[in-house]
């Protein structure tokens, strides 16, 4: 579906469906050309996602629909996007191929400024009708191929064009995340990584085999590749900005595009959802699909390490030793904690390959984060204030809230070894578990700005919001990262 901009201070642009906007207990909110009937208007009661629908009076639509705010004091961005994603949903539904969203510049104004209003409206417009067809044989696409974003000024003009291009980054990660794991390999994700370089001069990518990553010693990511027939990739994007860098930032996505659990293998119940290990490396991606067309000031450097865990002979069996890329020695003594693995030698390569300023990593990295926080945070580790304080602010904007979580020497304690430096688990059961594996990965971090994301609750099964949510892929990260790389540092 194509989003376009029209300026509320001209006349309306003429759609199949004009859908306008009512706060709670006040009058909807429609183009001075347009009238409804006094009947329909007493029927709106602007709660928060209501839809009415009648026939315009006057005005030259055929049809209005009134789509609820809820009060006025407590509309902000996510109810924006939420809004924004019913109403073409609407619009589709009834089988239109157009629909305008008319947004008065009182709506606007409430939910924060016109330019924040046009990107959540985008957002949420593009994002309403995402569908994973890519395998239907009788696949049915969306009617509506058109939303009239119509919104007051350049700002709001601006903010639609940019909530497009991340509409359109979630989308991709959410269509890297909903391919079947036979279809998603590493070598799938490698490939995808070399397409994104190819539409931006500004974007480089390499991508290092099993033999390089030998080279370097990265025993732990081989160790877990080891029990698959597909090899492992490190796939390494870097983006440069136009001007000269601000700084220099690492993200790390966890790309396991299938988890079996290796010899200590998953219960067969609902395996077939791990094809989403590699949420994390999907987000990354995200991020440069989008930077591919958007202005960032941050030299962006995208690491994702990439393979499978499976079981066969060669596998790493509960017990055995491996050895990560800085020379840490590891104790394995639970193959299905394999995120960790492969991310300790990514974050390791990014120490000494790139020495960012600060690292993000993002991992579907444990089912305690789940029980900790559910699947509508991600669990947010770190070992510095202003990092956290700058994601947690970006995912209160975007939708995609973090929530803080403790790491700190009782984690760290825990997974000493007794053979080798590290176990990859802790043993006994001293509970925290989200945080035992983020206090593994801060061993290899040192004392460089860091922050660890735990989005195993959030990369897919959350509760429908609109444009987001239910059993497929949520693309959680892409725009979380694009507002933090907009707003670090304090710009």
């Amino acid at each position: 579906m194509k989003l376009s901009f029209h300026s509320t201070s001209a006349t309306p642009a003429r759609a199949a469906l004009l859908v306008c906007f009512a706060f709670a207990g006040e009058a909807p909110l429609t183009p001075k050309s347009v009238k409804l009937g006094a009947r329909f208007k007493d029927s709106v009661q602007g709660d928060f996602r209501e839809v009415k629908l009648t026939d315009a009076a006057e005005g030259g639509f055929e049809r209005v629909a009134v789509i609820g705010l809820g009060k006025r004091a407590e509309l902000d961005l996510e109810r924006l996007r939420r809004v924004a994603a019913l109403a073409v949903q609407r619009a589709d539904s009834a089988g239109c191929e157009s629909v305008n969203l008319w947004f008065a510049p009182e709506v606007c104004a409430a939910a924060g400024g016109p330019r924040a209003a046009g990107q959540a409206a985008a957002e949420g417009a593009g994002l309403g009708l995402y569908r994973f067809l890519q395998y239907k044989s009788k696949a049915k696409d969306a009617k509506t191929k058109l939303a009239i974003l119509s919104g007051d000024g350049r700002d709001f003009a601006d903010g639609v064009e940019r909530g497009e291009v991340l509409a359109q980054a979630n989308s991709f990660a959410r269509d890297l995340q909903n391919q079947p794991g036979n279809c998603m390999t590493p070598r799938g994700l490698a490939a995808a990584a070399h397409k994104l370089a190819k539409r931006s001069k500004r974007i480089r990518c390499k991508v290092l085999d099993e033999k390089a990553m030998a080279k370097l010693g990265m025993g732990a990511l081989l160790g877990v590749s080891a029990g698959s027939e597909e090899p492992a990739q490190l796939i390494h994007l870097t983006y440069t900005p136009p001007r000269r860098a601000r700084g220099r930032v690492a993200l790390v996505g966890k790309g396991l595009t299938f988890d079996a659990g290796g010899i200590s293998i998953k219960p067969a119940g609902k395996m077939w959802d791990m094809k989403y290990d590699m949420s994390g490396g999907a987000a990354v991606l995200g991020v440069f699909h989008a930077l591919a067309e958007l202005d960032c000031p941050f030299e962006v450097h995208g690491v994702v390490p990439a393979s499978e865990n499976l079981p066969d002979g060669r596998a790493v069996k509960p017990g055995d030793l491996v050895t990560a890329m800085n020379g840490t020695t590891i104790e394995v003594l639970n193959t299905d904690a394999e995120g960790r693995l492969i991310l300790c030698d990514a974050i390791s390569y990014v120490l000494s390959k790139v020495e960012p300023d600060c690292v993000i990593d993002l991992a579907t990295l444990t089912g305690a984060v789940v029980i900790a926080v559910g699947h509508e945070y991600t669990g947010l580790f770190t070992n510095n204030d202003v990092l956290r304080d700058e994601l947690v602010a970006a995912g209160n904007e975007t939708g995609e809230k973090c929530w803080p979580l403790p790491v700190d020497a009782l984690h760290r304690d825990a997974l000493k070894g007794e053979v080798a430096d590290l176990r990859n688990i802790a043993l006994g059961d001293p509970g925290a578990g989200a945080s035992i594996g983020a206090a593994f990965l801060q061993h290899f971090v040192g004392s460089t700005p860091w922050v660890h994301l735990d989005i195993a609750g959030v990369a897919w099964g959350g509760a429908n919001r609109d444009y987001v949510g239910g059993p497929m892929g949520s693309g959680v990260g892409v725009r979380l990262l694009l507002r933090w790389l907009e707003t670090h540092g304090g710009k």
